[in-house]
């Protein structure tokens, strides 16, 4: 491949100050990790967004979680169609080769994609409409919680449209038999969350409620 580059330099360089000092005082735990395999408690789908660091927030270990990212923490819904198909196939292996407990997703504040959407479904970004628009139709997934949205002040519209990212989710997840199995078998569970990025918190989802309560 002529046209991949030599990592920048200072990746380089913490590459070389994490094996010299992470990886060197924990050596014995990296090749059990590597000799035993993986077998993480929980998948987390979460946004593709650099601000958010999932295994920082909950102080997560190499190894015990299973993290999808992509872009506005979307799944799509169960659709076996014989095309191409990365967050399904991710949620297919946590789920039946896994065994994960829980499937987490995790959304956040300020999110671009879900920004992208909402300016699409308004009208305001016709270049997402467009069919070559990778962008604009992964957003396609998020339109049924703009539609439950866009009645809203405004100024409310985008915050509630990040929830509706988590829910769309957590919908289309459970359309997956092997998924619904699993929670109805209480052999996994399904969990929603939003995360402030400026402020810090987390809210989860209360299905009995229908409302994101602050942990």
């Amino acid at each position: 491949m002529k046209h991949a580059k030599p990592l920048p330099s200072y990746l380089v360089h913490r590459y070389q100050g994490w094996k010299a000092t992470t990886w060197a005082e924990n050596r014995s735990w990296y090749r059990r990790l590597a000799e035993d395999g993986q077998r993480p408690r929980g998948m987390v789908i979460s946004c593709c967004d650099s601000r958010v660091h999932v295994t920082s927030i909950f102080g997560a270990d190499q190894g015990e979680f299973f993290i999808h990212r992509n872009v506005a923490n979307l799944v799509p819904p169960y659709n076996p169609d014989g095309e191409y198909h990365g967050t399904s196939a991710a949620v297919e292996f946590a789920v039946t080769t896994l065994r994960v407990a829980h499937m987490i997703v995790v959304g956040h504040s300020l999110c671009g994609g879900v920004k992208g959407c909402h300016d699409m479904c308004s009208g305001a970004a016709p270049a997402l409409e467009e069919k070559t628009s990778f962008v604009g139709r992964w957003m396609d997934l998020l339109r049924p919680g703009y539609e439950r949205v866009k009645d809203l002040p405004e100024a409310m519209q985008l915050r509630a449209l990040e929830n509706e990212a988590i829910l769309v989710s957590l919908e289309n997840l459970m359309t997956f038999p092997f998924v619904k199995d699993a929670v109805e078998r209480d052999e996994m569970s399904i969990h929603g969350l939003w995360n402030d990025i400026g402020e810090g918190t987390l809210e989860n989802y209360d299905s009995a409620t229908g409302r994101f309560v602050p942990i």
